[in-house]
C-alpha cells in the first residue's frame, strides 16, 4: 500500500469508529450513563485488537463526544477527561495484549471498572466497592462478553 493510502484507511477506520461509538451511546443513554452502565458502545474497545492503533483513537474520540452531551448533571468535564482515559487505556491495552484476545478483554474490563469505577463514587458520595461492582459487570457484559464475541466473528469473517 502506498503510503497516502495507509494513511486514508487508517483515518478512515479513526472516523468510523469515532462515530459509532458516539452513536451508539447516545443512542443507547439510558444504560450509557450512570452509576449503573452497561456502555454497549465498549464492545468496540476489544477491535483494536483487529484495527490496531486506529481504533483506540477512535473510541477514545467517540467516549469524549459522547460524554460531552452526558445526560447525568455534573459529570460531564470529569466524564470527558476520565472516560476517554479509561477507553484509550483499556483499548490500548488490548491492541498490546491483542496476541490474547481473552486477556486483552479482561484487561481491559478491569481497566474501565477501576478507572470509572473510581471517579464516580468520589463524585456521587457513594462506597467505592459499589462503582467498581456496578461498573466491572457492565463492563463484563460490553466489553468481554459482546467485544470478546465481535473479535471472533470479525476475525472468521477475516475482516481487517
Amino acid at each position: 500500500m502506498q503510503v497516502s493510502t495507509l494513511k486514508a484507511r487508517e483515518l478512515t477506520i479513526t472516523l468510523a469508529f469515532t462515530v459509532v461509538y458516539a452513536v451508539l451511546t447516545v443512542a443507547l443513554a439510558p444504560i450509557s450513563y450512570g452509576i449503573v452502565q452497561v456502555r454497549v458502545s465498549d464492545a468496540l474497545i476489544p477491535l483494536s485488537i483487529i484495527f490496531g492503533f486506529p481504533a483506540v483513537i477512535g473510541v477514545t474520540i467517540g467516549c469524549a463526544l459522547a460524554n460531552i452531551i452526558s445526560p447525568v448533571p455534573g459529570l460531564v468535564f470529569i466524564d470527558v477527561i476520565f472516560g476517554s482515559i479509561a477507553n484509550f487505556a483499556a483499548s490500548y491495552a488490548a491492541y498490546r495484549l491483542r496476541k490474547n484476545e481473552k486477556l486483552a478483554c479482561i484487561v481491559a474490563t478491569l481497566i474501565v471498572t477501576f478507572i470509572v469505577g473510581t471517579y464516580l463514587p468520589i463524585l456521587f458520595s457513594f462506597p467505592i466497592y459499589i462503582g467498581w461492582a456496578t461498573i466491572f459487570i457492565g463492563s463484563a457484559i460490553s466489553i468481554g462478553m459482546l467485544g470478546y464475541v465481535l473479535v471472533q466473528v470479525l476475525k472468521r469473517m477475516k475482516i481487517s
